[in-house]
C-alpha cells in the first residue's frame, strides 16, 4: 500500500527564480528544491518562514551560505493554495536586506493586479 503525500501548498516560480538557480551551484539548487518539497509537506517554519504580513522566505543553508527565496501566498483558487516564489539571493547573515523585501512586495502587487485584471 502506497502512502499518499499531503501537500499544504504548491510552489510556483516566477521568472527570476530559474535565473537565480542558473547562477548558483547545482547541489545548492538540489538542496533548495528538496527543502521546498519538504516545506510543502510539513509546513516547517525552519524551512518556510514569515517575514512580514505578505512576504515569506524559503531558507536553505549549503556550503556556509544562506540561500533565500522570497515568496508570497496566493489563496485565490478554491482548489489549491499556491506559494509564489519571486526571486532568490545569497546571504551570509540572518538579516534580510530591506531592498529584497521591497522588491518582493512590488512583484506581489503586480502579480495580483495582473491576475485580477486579465
Amino acid at each position: 500500500m502506497s502512502k499518499e503525500i499531503i501537500r499544504y501548498f504548491r510552489t510556483i516560480f516566477l521568472e527570476q527564480v530559474p535565473v537565480f538557480f542558473k547562477k548558483i551551484d547545482r547541489k545548492a539548487v538540489q538542496k533548495i528544491l528538496y527543502h521546498i518539497d519538504l516545506a510543502e509537506q510539513t509546513n516547517d517554519p525552519r524551512l518556510f518562514k514569515k517575514i512580514n504580513d505578505n512576504i515569506w522566505e524559503f531558507r536553505t543553508k549549503y556550503a556556509n551560505l544562506q540561500y533565500r527565496l522570497l515568496a508570497f501566498w496566493d489563496r485565490t483558487d478554491k482548489e489549491e493554495t499556491l506559494v509564489v516564489a519571486v526571486h532568490g539571493f545569497i546571504k551570509k547573515t540572518d538579516k534580510i536586506p530591506l531592498k529584497e523585501i521591497d522588491a518582493a512586495e512590488k512583484v506581489r502587487r503586480l502579480y495580483f493586479s495582473d491576475k485580477n485584471n486579465p
